[in-house]
C-alpha cells in the first residue's frame, strides 16, 4: 500500500526526493487498525482510557500533516501507557515525518524515530508494521547490518500482509550496504506489487550500482508509469530515468525527464541538479 499524505520534500540523499516515498516504505497508513489495548475492553483502566483518546487526536493530527500536535498527543499517550504499542508507533512515525521535511531542523530526531519504534515492537511483539518502521529508521541512521537483521525475518513472516514494503526496505538496506545482487533479489519480490513505485526506484537504484544502464531505465520508467499522483511527483526518478537515458544515448527524452524533474521542484536540491542538467544539454536553467 502506499502512503496516501503527501508531505513536502526532503533532501536528496538515502532517502527520495519526495518524503512521502521514504515514509511509503514504511506502510504509515496500515497503523490505523493496528493491535493495542482499547478503551472498550472489559477492566480497562483510567489510564489506559485516556492513553486510547490521546492516540486517536495525535493519529487525527497526523493524517492532517500537523506533526507538533501530533507528537504532543502520541507522547502523552505513551506517557499514561507504556504498553500502548500504537503511541510509541506513531511517535516514531512523527520524528521520521519531521525528518521528511525540507526544513527538518531540530526536529529530526532519528534517534528518538529508532527509541519509539523499538518500543513499540516491545510493547508488542506481533506488531509487524513497527517491526518494518524500526528497520526504515535503522537505514537512515545508516545502521545496515542492523536494518536487515530486523527486516529479513519479516519479508518470511507469512501473517505479514504488506511484505512488499518490507522487501522494499530490506532491499534498500542491501543497495546501500554494497549486497547490489541480493538487493536486487528483494526489490524484486518488492515489485510484484506493481503498484509499489518506490520499489520500482530503488530497484532502479540497484541496477544502476550494478551499472545495467537498461536495467536501470527500466526499473525507472515502471516506478513512473504508476499512474499516481504521488509516484508522478517522484522527483528523484525523474532525475535518475534521464541519467540513465542520457548514458543511452537518448538526450531528447533525458531533456523531457529533466524537465519534468525541475519544474515538480525547482528549489530542491535535486530540482537544482536537474536545472544543472538541462543547462549542459543546451536547456535552460
Amino acid at each position: 500500500m502506499l502512503v496516501s499524505r503527501t508531505p513536502k520534500t526532503i533532501s536528496r540523499g538515502p532517502a527520495l526526493s519526495c518524503a512521502w516515498a521514504a515514509l511509503a516504505l514504511v506502510g504509515a497508513a496500515s497503523w490505523v487498525g493496528c493491535a493495542g489495548k482499547t478503551a472498550g475492553q472489559p477492566g480497562a483502566q483510567s489510564e489506559e482510557r485516556q492513553s486510547e483518546a490521546e492516540y486517536d487526536v495525535a493519529r487525527d493530527f497526523f493524517s492532517k500533516h500537523q506533526y507538533r500536535a501530533a507528537l504532543e498527543h502520541a507522547r502523552r499517550a505513551f506517557e499514561l501507557n507504556e504498553d500502548n504499542a500504537k503511541a510509541a508507533y506513531v511517535t516514531s512515525l512523527v520524528y521520521l515525518a519531521f525528518c521528511a521535511s525540507d526544513t527538518a531542523g531540530p526536529d529530526c530526531r532519528l534517534p528518538e524515530a529508532e527509541r519509539f519504534a523499538r518500543l513499540a515492537v516491545k510493547a508488542d511483539d506481533h506488531f509487524r508494521d513497527a517491526k518494518n518502521l524500526l528497520g526504515n529508521v535503522l537505514i537512515l541512521e545508516k545502521k545496515y547490518p542492523a536494518a536487515i537483521e530486523v527486516l529479513e525475518p519479516l519479508t518470511k513472516d507469512p501473517a505479514y500482509i504488506e511484505s512488499h514494503l518490507a522487501w522494499g526496505n530490506l532491499g534498500w538496506a542491501q543497495t546501500e550496504a554494497g549486497q547490489v545482487d541480493a538487493a536486487i533479489v528483494s526489490l524484486k519480490n518488492a515489485v510484484t506489487q506493481p503498484r509499489f513505485c518506490v520499489g520500482h526506484y530503488r530497484l532502479g537504484r540497484a541496477y544502476e550500482k550494478k551499472n545495467d544502464i537498461p536495467q536501470a531505465e527500466t526499473a525507472y520508467s515502471s516506478a513512473l508509469a504508476v499512474e499516481s499522483p504521488d509516484c508522478q511527483g517522484l522527483q528523484d526518478a525523474w532525475d535518475a530515468r534521464g541519467r540513465m537515458r542520457l548514458k543511452l544515448g537518448r538526450a531528447a527524452e533525458a531533456r523531457a525527464d529533466f524537465e519534468k524533474c525541475r519544474d515538480l521542484s525547482p528549489k530542491s536540491p535535486t530540482g537544482a541538479l536537474c536545472a544543472r542538467a538541462l543547462a549542459s544539454l543546451g536547456g535552460g536553467t
